[in-house]
């Protein structure tokens, strides 16, 4: 088995080489990464600049680039063979409800999906890398799965709670939950007296009910998400049309 492994954190994060330590006593991994925390990146792709790829001491290659940049060069031109798995994390921090959209944990993991192949995102709930090996274990046991009766690409957004790994409850198909809208701006100013602005933290969980992402990992389980790209709002069609031929 031959997994590709990214994240959003860089390549130095505690969260991917725990993943890449993990997954390399199952599978032939490579990882490609960001060279610094591209967190909140999203789907972007580098277009008005090359990228530069370097390979660090520990054999992983780092990309001055978003996560989505780093699988998208690993799979057109830096590895030969396509890998069976796109493993993306483990991020430093929930990807839950809305935050999936902002993510540039799961936009890794969005990208080799886009190239056909199956992908799964790993988040910690809680920030702080707090038993971060019992989340790389679990990790490690949701890869083995292998899903096969899933449709083949599946997309896959799995949080783990920061608990020791006999702590952990079960895994949990869920739906993703909702956020309020996010906090306001943070207005300070820098040291030369210049007016800056911080975007606030994300809002409190607004749907975070039974079969949710929020409720399972809440209640000490592994929730676990299959995403799709459509973003088309099929039952706003019909209007829409009567709405054009008015």
């Amino acid at each position: 088995m031959k997994i590709l492994v990214s994240n959003d954190d860089g390549y130095l994060a505690p969260g991917i080489i725990a993943l890449a330590d993990a997954l390399a006593s199952i599978a032939e991994i490579t990882v490609v990464a960001p060279d610094s925390n591209r967190s909140g990146s999203s789907n972007s792709l580098t277009l008005d600049r090359p990228l530069s790829v370097y390979r660090a001491a520990n054999g992983f290659y780092f990309v001055n680039g978003t996560p989505s940049d780093c699988v998208h060069v690993a799979l057109t031109g830096l590895i030969a063979d396509k890998p069976d798995l796109v493993v993306s994390g483990i991020n430093q921090g929930q990807n839950m409800g809305d935050d999936t959209l902002y993510s540039g944990t799961v936009a890794a993991a969005t990208e080799g999906y886009l190239f056909g192949i199956p992908s799964i995102a790993f988040s910690q709930v809680e920030k702080g890398w707090k038993e971060l090996d019992a989340a790389a274990r679990k990790a490690r046991e949701i890869v083995q799965r292998r899903f096969d009766a899933l449709q083949k690409p599946y997309l896959l957004n799995v949080n783990i709670p920061n608990l020791p790994y006999d702590k952990l409850g079960k895994i949990v198909p869920t739906r993703l939950g909702k956020r309020h809208q996010s906090e306001a701006v943070i207005r300070t100013q820098d040291p030369h007296g210049r007016e800056i602005f911080w975007i606030g933290p994300a809002g409190a969980a607004r749907d975070a009910g039974e079969g949710t992402d929020f409720h399972a990992t809440a209640a000490g389980n592994v929730s676990i998400t299959p995403l799709q790209i459509d973003l088309t709002h099929a039952a706003q069609l019909d209007a829409l049309a009567r709405a054009c031929h008015d």
